[in-house]
């Protein structure tokens, strides 16, 4: 099935900007309407295959930004029923905001473990990616590697990294804080910055293609971005990127390694709320899950789901266990040493 042309109209209306006055329409037209971080080719056999089993509708209006802003600002007149976002970040802000209500469902709960969703129900983990260290193949010997080891001399002026302020890189720092502690996270996070080999600057794939052209022996990124370079069609030489890195999974020997999300949540003036959690439930299980994981290249996370073929080759995972809710809570004070320390300044020599 493909995605509905209304759908791809209203998608397409609204990331150009210029949908905000037919929204109330598409309230009254959809069984389920889903605002949306990811884009909707992605989620568009996800949304197809919850139509073809239940036959409930869903219209999604994808925004590249401000999200969680829109929903606030139209109140008890939005037309929103189902927030779907990527980042521990925009979870808990969504909730912050107060422009999400809590959900209390055994379907839901007992494919979503507890580490992956709101204490009190006001958002839902759906799959994961892990934050991870890309290493030279030809250059880097070593297949282990700990979050701590990245503040060693030994790789000073070898390793990448983008903006420490991005939301990725300020929940890793998160959750160092609540690992290590601030004092420790403090001076890891300085070692960290003396071993880069330039100012922190581009996406997750950018680090790779550093590594490729030898700017750097290591990267920082997310396990996902590996598979987007693999398959990409488009742009053949991030095949080459890729093909010149390995993954290597941090602390994969004790505590295990950093993981964020992509999730959902109900919105707090959700006008098909029946519908609604009849998506959630959907979405939640593992059949969906892995659907939804092998479209982003992310791990999914229901009980018995297995991965797609491309991530399973990245490695096995063993995740971080700590609570994300813990991670979010020391997300201003990582944004805070980000700006302390001069991360962003890059090596001081």
């Amino acid at each position: 099935m493909k995605f509905s042309n209304k759908s791809r109209a209203v998608a397409g209306v609204l990331s150009a900007g210029l949908a905000f006055g037919i929204l109330p329409t598409l309230a009254q037209a959809a069984d389920v309407n889903i605002y949306s971080y990811r884009q909707p080719n992605l989620i568009a056999p996800l949304l197809d295959a919850f139509t073809e089993k239940t036959g409930i509708k869903t219209n999604v209006l994808f925004l590249n930004k401000g999200l969680e802003e829109r929903v606030e600002a139209e109140g008890t007149n939005s037309p929103v029923d189902v927030i779907f976002t990527v980042d521990i970040g925009r979870l808990t802000n969504a909730k912050a905001k107060e422009i999400t209500q809590p959900v209390e469902n055994s379907a839901i709960n007992d494919n979503i473990p507890e580490q992956y969703r709101d204490p009190a129900g006001h958002w839902f983990g759906l799959t994961t990616r892990g934050r991870v260290v890309y290493a030279s193949r030809d250059r880097v010997a070593q297949d282990t590697i700990t979050y701590e080891e990245l503040a060693d001399p030994k790789w000073k002026g070898k390793i990448c990294i983008r903006s420490g302020q991005h939301a990725y890189n300020v929940a890793l720092i998160a959750s160092m804080i609540a690992n290590l502690g601030e004092e420790e996270a403090e001076k890891w996070l300085t070692g960290l910055k003396e071993n880069l080999a330039r100012k922190p600057a581009g996406n997750d794939r950018a680090q790779a293609r550093g590594i490729f052209s030898q700017e750097c022996d290591l990267g920082i990124g997310n396990t996902y971005y590996v598979g987007l370079m693999q398959n990409n069609e488009k742009e053949p030489e991030q095949k080459e990127w890729a093909k010149s890195i390995k993954v290597l999974f941090p602390n994969a020997g004790d505590r295990g390694t950093h993981v964020n999300i992509s999730g959902m949540a109900l919105a707090k003036h959700a006008p098909n709320k029946e519908n609604a959690l009849k998506l959630m439930e959907f979405l939640a299980s593992p059949e969906a899950q892995e659907i939804y994981a092998e479209q982003v290249y992310e791990y999914p996370i229901a009980p018995g789901s297995t991965p797609s073929d491309t991530v399973k080759a990245f490695g096995d995972i063993k995740p971080d266990t700590l609570s994300l809710d813990e991670i979010a809570a020391n997300r201003k004070r990582a944004s805070e040493l980000v700006d302390k320390i001069g991360f962003d300044d890059g090596p001081s020599s």
